[in-house]
């Protein structure tokens, strides 16, 4: 594969059948790096278009926020995967191809003809990337392997809920689709990896990621407690099971989160707390210490902050220990951090004239292949062309 500007992964062809989010997002990690990610679009679309929230100009409602945070820098052609000639149109574009993505529940790609054995006989280098609920029969049955699954049911399944609230009678999901975005990123580090052996041997593969295994990968806490401790991780609040202060307290004006691990931090946090009382208390001055009093120290903390406002507390304790107030959204706008680092990124509206998007940026930062500049998620078909010409200068591996 020859070197071409645009991005660390230009030269790389992925053909993206997935919907909703966990494949996007998969994709999107791969596009914003170079990748020419096509994506392969039902008559109706990805059903992410029609999902929201839309902006006020937008009265045909064409552009759900929810499609172009994470289709931005894509391809959009239309294929009817059950009319006759679909399948000749897809392996055409395999033969062009480097990876596809898929995220259907088992069996879908095999009955309409074009699972990973067959697709292989046209392109034997080719990686074969597919995300599911409970994964892929070829590399382990699952007793739910058909079961439809959404990032709901993997942070259930997988331990999130049963860690995340105030207690166990309590389990609460987290706010962001942590159960598919975390698996789309790992399927982009695992497509990335297989690409690299594919290059050095010709030989492509199937991959699989079950959005369960990703969530119990996420919750590594709860396996080693479990196994050397014999308990299960119950619900911590907004504390944390092993250390203290290690969370969010009150302020004024809302909250900050303090993170002590080190005693020396916590000699610090006394020094700022003007409490010379918990410096010198030897039964605090160790981790294990402050564990066993966790009580006692996370209500002497809370005490202190709240007596001060989120600003005051930045002053404070900003540089001298893990420290940060909670943001909401206006927060992260408004954040300088946010504007040094572009975490805000534009994407160009897709009509000539129209205020652009503000979406989350790519946060993998390269210093001689920066990521690409957004382009406009595709309007669906957008690129048809493709399938005249699918090898457009491409040659198979």
């Amino acid at each position: 594969m020859t070197d071409a500007p645009g991005g660390i992964l230009s030269g790389i062809r992925v053909l993206d059948f997935s919907r909703m989010l966990s494949g996007p997002y998969c994709t999107m990690m791969l596009a914003d790096h170079g990748a020419e990610v096509i994506k392969v679009e039902s008559p109706e679309g990805d059903t992410s278009r029609s999902n929201g929230p839309y902006r006020a100009d937008d009265s045909a409602q064409e552009w759900a926020g929810y499609f172009v945070s994470l289709n931005r820098n894509k391809k959009s052609i239309v294929l009817d995967l059950k009319s006759p000639d679909a399948k000749a149109h897809v392996l055409q574009l395999v033969r062009s191809s480097h990876v596809l993505v898929e995220n259907f529940r088992p069996g879908v790609m095999e009955r309409l003809g074009l699972g990973h054995e067959e697709l292989a006989k046209e392109n034997p280098a080719l990686v074969y990337a597919a995300i599911r609920g409970f994964g892929d029969p070829r590399s382990g049955e699952s007793p739910y392997a058909h079961w439809p699954s959404y990032d709901v049911v993997a942070q259930a399944m997988g331990g999130l809920m049963s860690m995340t609230g105030s207690d166990r009678d309590h389990p609460m999901k987290t706010g962001p689709g942590i159960g598919d975005v975390f698996a789309g990123m790992m399927m982009s580090f695992a497509i990335v990896a297989a690409v690299r052996h594919a290059e050095r041997t010709g030989q492509g593969q199937f991959i699989d990621i079950a959005m369960y295994d990703a969530m119990l990968s996420l919750c590594e806490r709860l396996v080693y407690l479990y196994d050397i401790e014999g308990k299960v991780a119950e619900p911590a609040g907004n504390g944390h099971p092993l250390l203290a202060p290690f969370g969010i307290f009150p302020a004024a004006n809302g909250w900050v989160s303090i993170g002590v691990v080190d005693d020396g931090f916590w000699r610090e946090l006394t020094r700022v707390m003007e409490r010379p009382d918990l410096m010198e208390d030897q039964r605090l001055s160790t981790k294990a210490g402050r564990r066993a009093h966790a009580r006692e120290v996370n209500e002497a903390v809370a005490q202190w902050t709240s007596r001060h406002s989120k600003q005051d507390l930045a002053r404070l304790l900003g540089g001298r220990l893990p420290f940060g107030p909670v943001n909401d959204a206006a927060d992260i706008f408004a954040d300088p951090h946010v504007a040094a680092r572009g975490m805000i990124a534009e994407v160009p509206h897709a009509d000539c004239g129209k205020q652009p998007w503000r979406v989350a940026a790519n946060p993998i930062r390269f210093a001689a292949t920066p990521a690409v500049a957004p382009t406009a998620p595709p309007r669906l078909g957008e690129h048809d062309g493709i399938l005249d010409d699918p090898a457009d200068g491409r040659t198979t591996r």
